[in-house]
């Protein structure tokens, strides 16, 4: 009887030491593809000067008002305000500047028309409720562009890591517990 227990208690030390081992494994792994992937467009983010910004005008833009530009077949807000002293236009995001810089907001379906258009004009409807909002500008002098939420600021960063952090903990823990039980069946076969 005692030997079946002791084997047993070996098999789950050995199986738990193996959990916290992948478990670690995978944090260093997840890591790895942090510091690779959202650190990089973390540190190139110039959007790093938070500001006042003060509505000046909104208008909606439809393909027939852009004629002979290429424009895409949606529906998309322009967005200028004042910030930090001089005119810019607003993005929604960094990713809505490089998909399109005639657009300060894209709405998320594209596929309907209409329920664009109803999107657009409810974020168009919510800037003239809020006319002075918080928003980020680049400390460059001849940007004319400023962000109204960063994707890739300090809020992310800390979200992306907090993960990958909980699963190297859980597994040390789950290490130093099968480490100490050891230790204490050692201790206690000895006495």
């Amino acid at each position: 009887m005692g030997k079946k227990l002791v084997m047993a208690q070996k098999r789950g030390e050995t199986r738990a030491l193996c959990l916290g081992v992948a478990m670690v494994v995978c944090a260093v792994i997840t890591y790895y593809i942090l510091g690779t992937t959202v650190l990089p467009l973390y540190q190139k983010s110039v959007w790093t000067q938070e500001s006042t910004c003060h509505l000046i005008e909104t208008n909606i833009r439809d393909q027939e008002e852009l004629e002979g530009k290429k424009v895409p077949q949606y529906p998309c807000l322009w967005v200028n305000v004042s910030a930090v002293g001089r005119w810019a236009v607003l993005y929604h995001t960094e990713d809505t500047r490089h998909q399109n810089q005639q657009c300060s907001y894209i709405p998320g379906s594209l596929d309907n028309y209409r329920v664009a258009r109803a999107d657009v004009e409810t974020v168009r409807a919510r800037f003239h409720q809020r006319r002075v909002f918080y928003c980020f500008s680049s400390s460059r002098e001849n940007e004319t562009s400023v962000l109204y939420r960063r994707l890739y600021g300090p809020q992310a960063l800390l979200f992306s890591l907090f993960w990958p952090t909980f699963l190297l903990t859980g597994g040390l823990l789950v290490i130093a517990m099968v480490k100490l039980n050891r230790s204490l069946s050692i201790l206690a076969a000895q006495r």
